[in-house]
């Protein structure tokens, strides 16, 4: 009886096929979970949350201060000599301090432009934990589409062995090619286990970006079909300024430098201080009491100079962050574009001229063997080859998917969405 290696490796396939699932992962469903339970975005969000809470409070007026109190005469006593001794009184005094005109106002923007920059930093939080769930997936429906590949080829090999163990029972090949072969599976079962522990890491690293238990079942990820890239390297760079967050914040922060230098400019003209007091005088008439307090700036060399010449070093400093910036996202969107397009052309050519290649030179020795025109050192030549053809090509789709979700998180647009 003759064994066919191609119905051992449909069967196989069949069998995989029924074990799966019935409710596979799907990358919308744990982003959404991400973004709702992963602790890194609950913190931002909090942290933007408070922020947004300071700008009411700089532009409000400080507290206004009551001092109520006596003066007495003769002993120390309220009211001693109320009434007969014009020093003696009891009563209170109201004052209230005021920025100098506009201060208020800058403080607040100040706070304002703070709070952007909080939620700019919110988003880039978000698209962080958002790329790495991206990733993770895809790392883990690879692991899973590699291991299907290298069980269907250790099936094969398992088939080749009982045919090779057959034809030297009858004295048709030697010893030497069941060995060859022996060892080519014991290679094939260390690719095995260095893939499970892949697949376990990215289930690992998923469960954390879930903020899940670690150990948590998680299931098969669900076939997400690349989609090619639906903007130029160009139209990515032109638009980055206007949807990177990271550039964003740095453009907020070179805006709240500048009024950061508008209030220390103001802080040459000194806040003041209006009092208003009523004293009771017994039967005496009452005395009431009103004035301003201004500070002198005597020493703005010392002070208010210096503090001007921090704040213009600090706005200096943030558009000098910025331009850092712009170049950084520049080089880096440049990368991962070059990376993204380099994937997705190997894995074309991967697919559809390669893997069609390789498979047809194993289907020959395949045949060529089982008639015995053939060699099973080609058998295995050819089979080692389709399976390596086979996992470059999940490979390349993997080194696609990685590069798109680094540009989204770079640039801050759905990339993948844009495209369909």
């Amino acid at each position: 009886m003759k064994f066919s290696l191609k119905a051992v490796a449909f069967a196989a396939l069949v069998c995989a096929s029924s074990a799966r699932p019935a409710e596979p992962l799907r990358l919308p469903g744990l982003i959404a979970d991400a973004l709702a339970n992963n602790p890194e975005v609950r913190a931002a969000q909090k942290r933007y949350e408070a922020a947004r809470q300071r700008p009411s409070q700089e532009r409000s007026l400080p507290d206004p201060m009551l001092s109520v109190g006596y003066a007495s005469n003769g002993n120390p006593l309220p009211g001693g000599q109320l009434g007969t001794n014009p020093t003696s009184n009891i009563g209170f005094v109201v004052s209230q301090e005021i920025p100098y005109p506009g201060k208020r106002r800058l403080r607040g923007d100040i706070a304002a432009k703070d709070a952007d920059a909080e939620f700019q930093q919110f988003q880039a939080v978000e698209l962080n934990v958002r790329s790495r769930v991206i990733q993770a997936f895809h790392r883990l429906h690879h692991s899973y589409a590699a291991l299907e590949i290298l069980a269907h080829a250790k099936e094969l090999l398992l088939e080749t062995i009982r045919v090779s163990e057959a034809r030297y029972t009858a004295g048709k090949t030697g010893q030497q090619e069941i060995f060859k072969a022996e060892v080519q599976l014991s290679m094939l079962e260390t690719r095995i286990i260095r893939m499970q522990q892949d697949r376990q890491t990215a289930e690992a690293e998923l469960n954390s970006l879930l903020g899940r238990a670690p150990g948590s079942a998680l299931g098969e990820p669900g076939e997400e079909e690349p989609v090619a890239l639906p903007l130029t390297l160009d139209k990515l760079l032109a638009d980055a300024a206007d949807t990177a967050p990271d550039l964003i914040r740095e453009r907020k922060l070179i805006e709240r430098g500048d009024l950061s230098v508008n209030l220390a400019r103001k802080e040459f003209h000194p806040d003041y201080t209006v009092s208003a007091g009523y004293f009771n005088q017994g039967a005496m008439s009452p005395m009431y009491q009103v004035r301003v307090d201004i500070p002198i700036r005597l020493h703005a060399e010392q002070k208010q100079r210096p503090a001007l010449n921090e704040q213009v070093d600090r706005l200096a400093e943030a558009r000098r962050n910025f331009e850092a910036g712009e170049q950084s996202l520049e080089f880096r969107v440049r990368e991962a574009y070059i990376a993204a397009d380099t994937a997705w052309r190997l894995r074309q050519l991967y697919m559809d001229t390669i893997l069609p290649q390789a498979q047809l030179t194993v289907d020959a020795s395949l045949t060529a063997y089982q008639t015995g025109a053939g060699d099973l050192i080609a058998v295995l030549n050819n089979l080692s080859t389709k399976v390596d053809v086979e996992e470059q090509l999940h490979e390349q789709a993997l080194d696609y998917s990685l590069a798109v979700a680094r540009l989204e998180e770079l640039t801050g647009r759905e990339l993948t969405k844009e495209g369909k």
